[in-house]
């Protein structure tokens, strides 16, 4: 099973991508797609436009397109689960130890990763961020 997660602006700028990383990987995940961008505001209203209604929605859209992210494609058993558990509950401070939250991010609002929450939302995410033929080049099958 896959899921999408996106090492968020402010993991990239304190230079957490390793450490985030290895967690990952120690973790059980598979990495079989990643690339760094800089989402266009156009972009990361779409790709958040669930949350169009939300107070929160505009400053959330501010801080995707602040700096780059790296959105992943990770896979193992249960990949949206666990990988819920291992990241952390959005507030760090309500997070988990040895969450991923709870180790690197500094706030609520500054939480260093997404994460998708369902099945169905880790598939649509996935093909925002990278199509099917280029999973299948990378891998030979897109396993989703």
């Amino acid at each position: 099973m896959q899921t999408l997660t996106i090492l968020k602006p402010d993991a990239v700028e304190a230079g957490l991508v390793g450490k985030i990383v290895a967690h990952l990987e120690e973790a059980g995940f598979t990495i079989r797609a990643s690339r760094m961008i800089q989402l266009s505001g156009a972009e990361a209203k779409a790709f958040y436009e669930v949350h169009k209604e939300r107070p929160f929605y505009e400053a959330l859209v501010r801080y995707m397109t602040s700096g780059p992210c790296i959105p992943m494609v990770l896979e193992r058993d249960d990949a949206v689960g666990h990988l819920r558990e291992v990241i952390g509950a959005t507030d760090p401070a309500e997070a988990a130890p040895g969450t991923v939250r709870k180790l690197y991010a500094e706030s609520k609002e500054r939480n260093v990763i997404h994460a998708s929450d369902s099945a169905e939302n880790a598939v649509k995410e996935i093909d925002f961020f990278f199509s099917r033929a280029e999973l299948e080049r990378l891998w030979g099958d897109s396993g989703r």
